[in-house]
């Protein structure tokens, strides 16, 4: 329960939730069904009852892959990158990690891959392999849909949320660095894409122009 202003309000259901990240997200999916479930069990396991509220610079989460299921994780939690709550790892992984930052609990779900077969069991009426997996999520008990692992996480200070801690400018391109992702190469201070190759390639005018 959620107490605001002296009243008790009811935690938001498990439709209510789908249905708030099925908009934000744009459509509905089976990684909705799981990103929202996940979610819940997560705070629920580190003990946050009110994320987007009283709670919320209590929650730290990490993502390990760039698919639906963040989408729903960061409606149901509020976190964001934005804001430093929300950490993407470019892992391929579907799972996330819960951290209470108040009390240190952790937890890390994993979307379980024997899942897909066994949603032929939770709605075996209904036809195609994506709309069995959407509908069976919604019911399939937590410990056949997901791994749930209580575990450590170090967060360092560079990816808490909060102000900056330090501002570098690099000695190569002249672009100011935050959070501590400058490089020290060969005795210069630089910019990861100076340091390590851009992920980009500049046009001149000429090139760019019509």
């Amino acid at each position: 329960m959620i107490s605001v202003i002296g009243k008790t309000l009811a935690q938001p259901s498990f439709d209510e939730l789908l249905e708030e990240a099925t908009r934000i997200h744009g459509h509905i999916c089976a990684g909705q069904v799981i990103g929202v479930r996940m979610a819940m069990i997560g705070l629920r396991e580190i003990g946050i009852t009110d994320p987007r509220g009283t709670e919320r610079k209590k929650l730290y989460v990490l993502v390990e892959i760039d698919r639906c299921a963040t989408d729903a994780i960061q409606s149901v939690t509020g976190c964001c990158l934005g804001k430093r709550s929300l950490k993407w790892l470019d892992h391929g992984v579907m799972a996330a990690t819960f951290v209470n930052l108040s009390t240190g609990q952790a937890v890390r779900i994993t979307a379980r891959e024997e899942a897909r077969e066994l949603a032929k069991k939770y709605s075996p009426e209904v036809e195609g392999k994506y709309k069995q997996q959407l509908e069976a999520y919604r019911v399939m008990p937590e410990e056949e849909l997901f791994t749930i692992q209580p575990v450590s996480v170090t967060i360092p200070a560079c990816d808490m949320p909060g102000r900056p801690m330090q501002r570098v400018q690099c000695q190569a391109c002249g672009d100011w660095v935050q959070d501590c992702r400058e490089v020290v190469k060969d005795g210069r201070t630089l910019c990861r894409n100076c340091a390590f190759g851009r992920y980009y390639e500049v046009r001149s005018e000429e090139a760019g122009g019509s």
